[in-house]
């Protein structure tokens, strides 16, 4: 049985404001989506795409919008906390192998981030499938891999 974040209980639940950065950051991205869900594209075809997170303690990827199914894995294990589009924040404790399937309705979506909150690297792969319910968002100039020589 495929596991989503629906299955997992956050450590940690807050519904307190954000910090001022954080609601600013959060107020650009509702403005101007963010189609990168990892730090770097590793791959792409025309059924998927494939991202990488790399974070090291402390450091934290912005928010970006999940509209396409996907699954993720963490490779490495982790503490996280992520601030959500419904005005939570949550903190979760990964495990090395842990993979969560997440799927969108048509118009649905997720805007999150994600802080590496523990104490060494927190790496995750995430694979997009972009025959989804929703289009795929266009991403930025540049954002695609080289294609090897």
């Amino acid at each position: 049985m495929a596991l989503s974040m629906v299955d997992k209980a956050a450590e940690k639940k807050d519904k307190a404001p954000w910090p001022a950065e954080i609601a600013a950051e959060f107020e650009r991205e509702r403005k101007n989506p963010n189609p990168c869900v990892g730090s770097t594209l590793l791959s792409e075809n025309e059924r998927t795409r494939v991202w990488m997170i790399r974070l090291a303690p402390g450091e934290r990827i912005g928010f970006h919008r999940h509209v396409l199914d996907y699954f993720w894995t963490s490779i490495t294990g982790g503490r996280g906390r992520q601030h959500v589009h419904d005005g939570t924040t949550v903190e979760y404790t990964y495990q090395p192998g842990e993979t969560r399937h997440e799927s969108y309705g048509k118009g649905e979506f997720k805007v999150h981030d994600l802080e590496n909150i523990g104490d060494r690297d927190m790496v995750f792969m995430t694979v997009e499938f972009k025959d989804s319910a929703n289009a795929p968002l266009p991403l930025p100039a540049g954002m695609r891999p080289q294609a090897a020589a």
